[in-house]
């Protein structure tokens, strides 16, 4: 019987403690805040492996420390405004029973093509730096490429969801 009461006094005091009244959607925010924070920091060790690939091929556009510098703020940048997009977006996408379009659909399959872009030169970049491997000029370009599209992808697709997220705030 004590352990019971135990139990049942456990309770009480978290329902006591839920009517402390924290604002959940400030709780909420905060740890939306913390996730971005920790993808831009992902972006941001990404792009630091693309930029050192890129800074390992000698002559031309990246001979300068700075590509590193660049294509870690763009890669934080992508990952912060384009890879997480907000919940209502997806609470809104339609189920695949019903064939109705709200429009949510191109921004993420342009957040998703961004993402598969942005990662597949990470990978890439990684590989090549921890095989100590001199790739072709194709396959560089290839990186960068990769690199470019897919951040862009990410930054366009997250600046369509939070306009259109505006946009349907104000209706």
């Amino acid at each position: 019987m004590k352990i019971s009461s135990e139990v049942f006094s456990a309770f009480s005091l978290t329902r006591h403690a839920s009517n402390l009244r924290i604002a959940r959607s400030s709780l909420i925010k905060s740890a939306h805040l913390l996730e971005r924070i920790g993808l831009a920091a992902v972006g941001a060790s990404c792009g630091l492996y693309v930029g050192a690939t890129l800074l390992r091929e000698k002559g031309g556009l990246f001979e300068s420390g700075w590509i590193v510098l660049i294509t870690m703020l763009y890669g934080a940048l992508s990952y912060y405004v384009g890879i997480d997009l907000s919940g209502s977006a997806a609470r809104k996408s339609i189920s695949g029973i019903s064939e109705e379009w709200n429009g949510s659909e191109p921004v993420e399959i342009m957040s998703a093509a961004g993402t598969f872009g942005a990662a597949i030169a990470a990978a890439l970049s990684v590989s090549i730096l921890v095989l100590d491997q001199n790739p072709p000029n194709g396959l560089v370009a290839f990186v960068a490429g990769c690199w470019v599209v897919g951040s862009s992808l990410q930054v366009a697709a997250g600046t369509m969801a939070r306009n259109n997220e505006t946009y349907m705030d104000k209706k």
